[in-house]
């Protein structure tokens, strides 16, 4: 039990990164930052407002009011061994956490939360924080004491994941356990955040009631229309309307209005904001007074316009999350839910798409009522469609969170105009194609362009590197619209495939061609030559065709060509698709002359056989889908545990580093790990080894050397330009004696012009083996991300690279070795060798992982040999770390 007694801290840094918006179980945020010397006023209300019982499990007696002197040491902390942090919801307090060093290493915690906030989640979130202010000052052990009947705050601790050990004395328990994350805490973090995020959107898409604000009289303007929207799309909630002109009893659209959102008799839920811009954070105060949900703010000029603008988005954010709403937009479409039991039309979409199983987020408002209409007559049904415009809160990650557990959506659609936080994306992503296949259309690949209201932090990622980030996570990528609509059809209404097999039948020679070429393009397999019919053959004759290969077990899909001859009906033999359709367990898709198909086959309105105008355009919807089916059917993998990693030692070396650097904020520090050293130290902690060299400056230097290591040695150039040049002249092997270590500095030198005093480097000669590149980087957007390189400087020149985010599983490893163009060349090693270079790539990404001030670390050349991989040579940048976009504690971007 921390004690209020004692002064307060002197004048501190305030710590204004700590501040986090946090959804809690309920759906709403809540804000959590440090405390502040001007919470004193706060501090007493919210000791005030605590329970007699709550009062005593804190401080072990009666403790009915807080003397200036405990405000003034709860409230003035020196933010390193005495931190406080306080959960806002608007201007009050309703929840403190804390902790005071007591030893170097331990600190004591404790939290309170207010009584009618309790059940919500704080606590742990509290704990979460304080963990994570905790090791980034080096702390290792939390003690807490509580007493033996307060079982709420014992689970707290178990709950959150951790695994503390008890010793009770005279009906108190001390907890003691480490503040490092365990993989239970880690998984209990992710699930509550996963839980907590998805009501909050549950609460805005099937809201009970909904308010517009800004409704006016004049049909044809966005707050008339949104409330017709509603009306029309039959919302089965409540509506009311808000104007501050409207008269006594005035309707709009049969909808009774209001002056304010005050005057509104019933409950509201969701309000949709469609007043002028200056006049928004108004509502939103106003619609926190009422207790909303959510926001839905369709009106511009915000981040989108200028610096006004910027500032005015920042500001709707933080007033709506600190009064425990979260906010769609703003410059939004608005949102829909086609559940018949819901009906909700809250956007500027003129009507109510047909209802599916396809959930759809947009972040361009302006694009968003095309893409609904695009999908519509493509025939890929609806459950919930948001256009968020600038993101400003609500994002594509708290859409996936949602339609994760939705029974009623079955397949996710993307399209992105940036990712703010893509860490999260990629981890939740992941989750969610192993239940739901998710498919995005990323806008900006080559160029990196963001829409001027979405502000991101640029990634020094190429291209490549970002286009095989969402392949780790399952996600289908697709340049176009149509293409992800062409997708999205065969998803909701086709099974995925078993395999790459694709029969081919039609009566079209010129397209059975064409399929043909396709198929190969696209890296499917056709099953068979492809079943040719005359072009005037009969349906009796298409169908027994159908029929034959439906009979065949052999091809996984079935592409149906077909041309319609002038003198026969063409229902006839579009049945005959249908039939086959209904007796296949595989996909049957169409490519249909004529035209007049384009939402599909149908029974009554469900798409029984999507089709397409162009052989092309079905085949790589076809093979988009077989990719998906194959990432589904590979192992998840699991993120091993390795024995020998001290995390601890690590960044004991990776501080003393940071003291090195210059005081610029930006500053760098280069090392290397010849002769040893920091970097050296660095990678043993993490189990990796790298074999020893030494620098030398003279030929009797160099021959001491080898000497010293044993030969054979090699000698190479210390610059690596020099020791990567195509001609070899920068590296002597397999030298054996002291005179050829010296004819070889000698040929050395004359090649490469270098003076006097100039570093070579002396290293015994590793095994053969096969080169690679082993690589990590810390990326403003992404954060840590490993890469591999498979074959010499030329291969590497070409960009042939393969790239994972980390934690790195077992499969992912896997992954980056046979990823590589250029990973054929590991085939002459032995098993044992590529599983011992697939542990190095994951001890790389567990350091990447847990060293953010690691700006890049490259392993050059690594020799992959039978016994496993040799690195020869490594250097790293080190500078001051970077915030990360996905920490260990829970926050809204």
């Amino acid at each position: 039990m921390l004690e209020a007694d004692g002064e307060g801290a002197g004048e501190a840094r305030y710590p204004s990164e700590w501040a986090a918006d946090v959804v809690l179980s309920d759906g709403r945020p809540v804000h959590v930052r440090a405390i502040r010397p001007d919470d004193a006023s706060e501090l007493v209300r919210f000791h005030e407002s605590l329970s007699a019982d709550t009062v005593y499990y804190r401080f072990f007696a009666p403790y009915p009011e807080l003397s200036q002197r405990d405000v003034r040491r709860f409230t003035t902390v020196d933010h390193v061994d005495r931190v406080a942090l306080v959960a806002t919801v608007g201007e009050s307090i309703v929840g403190v956490g804390r902790y005071d060093v007591v030893t170097p290493g331990k600190a004591e915690l404790a939290f309170t939360v207010r009584d009618d906030h309790q059940g919500r989640g704080l606590g742990s979130v509290l704990l979460e924080h304080l963990a994570a202010v905790a090791r980034a000052a080096g702390l290792e052990t939390f003690v807490a004491e509580v007493l033996a009947d307060n079982r709420r705050m014992l689970r707290t601790f178990v709950d959150a994941g951790y695994r503390p050990t008890q010793h009770i004395s005279d009906g108190v328990v001390t907890l003691t356990f480490d503040v490092e994350p365990t993989p239970q805490s880690v998984a209990v973090r992710v699930a509550r955040e996963h839980r907590a995020e998805s009501r909050s959107i549950a609460g805005l898409l099937a809201p009970g009631s909904v308010a517009v604000v800004g409704a006016g009289r004049r049909p044809g303007g966005m707050g008339h229309e949104l409330v017709r929207h509603l009306v029309d799309g039959q919302f089965t909630g409540t509506v009311a309307a808000v104007n501050a002109r409207a008269g006594e009893a005035e309707t709009i659209c049969g909808v009774r209005t209001y002056r304010t959102l005050a005057d509104v008799p019933h409950p509201v839920e969701l309000v949709v904001v469609a007043v002028p811009a200056p006049e928004v954070l108004a509502v939103v105060g106003d619609a926190a007074a009422i207790g909303a949900v959510g926001l839905v703010v369709v009106t511009a000029g915000f981040a989108e316009s200028d610096e006004a603008g910027r500032t005015r988005q920042a500001d709707l954010v933080s007033l709506a999350r600190g009064q425990g709403m979260r906010v769609i937009g703003p410059n939004a479409l608005g949102l829909l839910n086609t559940a018949p039991d819901v009906r909700l039309n809250a956007s500027l979409a003129l009507s109510l798409p047909p209802s599916g199983r396809t959930g759809f987020f947009c972040q361009s408002g302006a694009l968003g009522g095309s893409i609904l209409d695009l999908a519509a007559r493509r025939g890929v049904g609806t459950s919930t469609f948001v256009s968020a415009g600038n993101r400003s809160d609500v994002s594509g990650n708290d859409l996936m969170q949602y339609w994760e557990d939705d029974p009623a959506t079955d397949v996710v659609l993307l399209y992105l105009e940036s990712i703010g936080n893509p860490r999260k994306f990629t981890r939740i992503a992941r989750r969610l194609s192993r239940r739901k296949p998710v498919v995005a259309v990323r806008s900006g690949r080559s160029t990196q362009a963001y829409p001027l209201g979405h502000r991101v932090r640029r990634s020094a990622l190429p291209r490549e590197a970002l286009d095989a980030l969402f392949s780790q996570s399952g996600v289908i990528q697709t340049g176009t619209l149509p293409q992800m609509l062409d997708i999205a059809v065969l998803l909701e209404h086709q099974p995925l495939p078993k395999g790459a097999q694709v029969a081919v039948v039609g009566n079209s020679d010129a397209l059975a061609v064409l399929a043909t070429d396709a198929i190969e393009a696209e890296g499917l397999t056709l099953a068979g030559s492809p079943v040719a019919l005359r072009g005037d053959g009969s349906p009796a004759a298409f169908a027994a065709a159908l029929a034959a290969v439906a009979d065949d077990p052999t091809p996984d899909s079935l592409l149906v060509l077909h041309v319609p001859p002038f003198d026969v009906e063409r229902e006839a033999f579009l049945g005959q698709i249908l039939a086959v359709a209904d007796r296949s367990s595989r996909p049957v898709v169409a490519v249909l002359g004529g035209g007049g198909t384009q939402r599909g086959l149908l029974r009554g309105e469900r798409v029984v056989v999507p089709t397409f105008d162009t052989v092309e355009d079905a085949v790589k919807a076809m093979a988009a889908v077989h990719w998906y089916a194959r990432w589904l059917a590979s192992p998840e993998g699991v993120v091993p545990e390795l024995d020998d990693v001290h995390r601890a030692d690590a960044h004991v070396v990776v501080d003393r580093l940071i003291v090195r650097l210059p005081p610029e904020p930006a500053a760098e520090l280069n090392v290397s790990a010849l002769d040893g050293g920091d970097l050296v130290e660095l990678l043993a902690a993490f189990g990796i080894s790298v074999r020893p060299a030494m620098s030398v400056t003279t030929a009797s230097e160099a021959v001491a050397a080898a000497r010293r290591l044993g030969y054979p040695v090699a000698l190479t150039a210390r610059d690596p330009k020099d020791r990567h040049r195509a001609d070899g002249v920068g590296v002597r092997l397999d030298l054996g004696n002291d005179r050829a270590v010296r004819t070889a500095w000698q040929a050395l030198r004359g090649e490469l012009g270098t003076a006097s005093g100039v570093e070579h480097s002396v290293q015994s000669m590793a095994p053969r083996g096969v080169e690679a590149r082993i690589g990590s980087a810390e990326d403003a957007l992404f954060g840590p991300v490993v890469s591999l390189a498979v074959g010499g400087d030329v291969v590497q020149l070409l960009g042939d690279r393969a790239y994972r985010i980390p934690p790195l599983t077992d499969a992912d490893a896997h992954a980056l070795v046979t990823s590589p163009r250029a990973a054929p060349l590991l085939s002459r090693v032995a098993p044992e060798g590529i599983l011992a270079l697939e542990e190095l790539l994951i001890r790389v990404g567990q350091l990447a992982e847990a060293c953010p001030e690691l700006a890049s670390l490259v392993l050059d050349p690594v020799l992959v040999t039978p016994e496993g991989p040799v690195v020869l040579a490594a250097r790293a940048v080190v500078r001051r770390p970077r915030s990360r976009t996905d920490g260990d504690a829970r926050r809204l971007r």
